[in-house]
């Protein structure tokens, strides 16, 4: 071993390499830390490189070249085990440098790559210098390279020059053939022109006679158009006025029958119920009544008047609604906003139809509830409940001309309840003969069950 002038052994660790290592050196590097990478158990490798330890010499070289360049400048020991492997599979070469005196045959990158590895004494040089002839051989490489390139780039000029001339030449003698081929076609073209101007002129008198012709039959057939139209015009309009009214005389037969026949068991149900409210007799006297006895006392118009309920009482949804026919409108919002008006409205809306639904079962009445629709952008998606009619009023009509219409609809004399705290609803339909309910009350009768 060569001991410094201090008397220390001197192992080449002392010195530094002042420049980045060249980067055909670093490759060499790189392949020695590969090749010997595989001699060593992974406890034997930096933490770093355990995970590459199952990987091929070429997937190690290719995906921790930097991992393990890295770990050999960091890691003393693990330098020192791969130099182990260095002298191992190239005793010569590795022996010529630890005698400091490298093979001159030897590739300078193969003794700068040991060098960098094995650090004896001068390995800075080596790999300096190695860096230095290996820029050398690049660039008398890239002087080959591009001399060759221009030459070829010569000789392709040489060549493209006699194709021109020759391409010109050819070119020029066509030239020549197709201006004596024009000239004979320009004479030919002249006569030519000369008899497309007589059948032009011979066609403009047959295609003047032609026209002449075709207007007069276009204009027959025109007329006769115009006359059939007519006649169709007038077949349609008399067919439409003939199904309009015929359509018209349906549909009044239809609604006035359906308002009549509703009127007739309105009027049949009441006198039934009147019946069964007053006890009527079938007769006004039977072979019974002349017997002399004490009768039971009767119930007088003073007890009727007793029986009367409060307008604020829930029992009067009952009593309502036990009319024959009775029919209820139900003001949708108004009723909602006053029960529950932090929900919601699609939450408000399936609360009151499902109660209504209940109450519908109960009493056996006929329900609408109405809702106001002319601020929706779509339809509303929604499923009736049984027994409940559910109506959102279109755009420009509001809820509150809906029931109006509702109330209009029905033949006078049917029972029509309309629940609504709007004062001017309630006077509306009262107007039309419907018996109008504060939404309160309808909202303690829900409360019930």
């Amino acid at each position: 071993m060569v001991e410094s002038a201090s008397g220390e052994p001197d192992d080449g660790t002392a010195e530094v390499l002042d420049r980045p290592l060249p980067d055909g050196v670093r490759r060499r590097v790189v392949q020695i830390v590969s090749d010997g990478f595989g001699g060593l158990t992974v406890s034997e490798l930096p933490a770093q490189l355990r995970q590459y330890a199952r990987f091929t010499p070429t997937r190690r070289t290719k995906f921790a070249g930097n991992a393990m360049a890295t770990a050999l400048e960091g890691d003393p020991l693990f330098r020192q085990r791969i130099g182990e492997r260095l002298r191992e599979a190239q005793p010569e070469l590795t022996g010529a440098l630890d005698a400091g005196s490298p093979p001159p045959a030897a590739d300078p990158l193969d003794v700068a790559a040991a060098a960098y590895v094995l650090r004896p004494t001068g390995w800075v040089k080596l790999v300096t210098a190695a860096g230095e002839e290996a820029l050398r051989a690049d660039a008398e490489r890239v002087d080959d390279e591009t001399r060759a390139e221009l030459e070829r780039l010569r000789e392709e000029l040489a060549a493209a020059r006699g194709h021109t001339k020759a391409e010109t030449e050819r070119l020029r003698t066509e030239l020549e053939s197709a201006k004596k081929e024009a000239e004979s076609m320009h004479r030919k073209l002249r006569g030519a022109l000369s008899d497309v101007k007589r059948g032009e002129a011979a066609l403009r008198k047959a295609a003047a006679e032609s026209d002449a012709a075709r207007a007069e039959g276009q204009a027959q057939l025109s007329a006769a158009e115009s006359e059939a139209r007519r006649l169709k015009a007038r077949l349609s309009e008399t067919e439409a006025a003939l199904e309009a009214s015929r359509r018209a005389a349906r549909e009044g037969r239809s609604v006035e029958d359906m308002r009549v026949r509703l009127l007739l068991d309105t009027v049949l149900e009441s006198a039934q119920g009147l019946r069964r409210e007053l006890a009527l007799p079938p007769v006004s006297v039977r072979p019974a009544e002349t017997v002399d006895a004490v009768e039971p006392g009767r119930m007088t118009p003073k007890d009727i008047a007793a029986r009367a309920l409060s307008e604020n009482d829930p029992a009067i949804i009952d009593q309502l609604l036990a009319l024959p026919q009775a029919h209820m409108v139900v003001d949708g919002y108004n009723v909602t906003k006053t029960g529950y008006p932090t929900m919601p409205l699609e939450k408000q809306r399936l609360r009151l139809l499902g109660s209504l639904s209940q109450l519908a079962a109960q009493t056996g009445a006929e329900m609408t509830c109405v809702f106001d629709g002319a601020e929706l952008a779509a339809p509303v998606l929604l499923a009736p409940p049984r027994g409940v009619r559910v109506l959102f009023s279109k755009a420009g009509v509001t809820a509150d001309e809906l029931i109006r219409q509702l109330v209009r609809a029905e033949p006078p004399g049917r029972p029509v309840v309309v629940v609504s705290t709007d004062r001017e609803v309630a006077d509306g339909i009262a107007k039309a003969g419907a018996r109008p309910v504060a939404s309160a009350v309808l909202l303690k009768r829900l409360s019930r069950g």
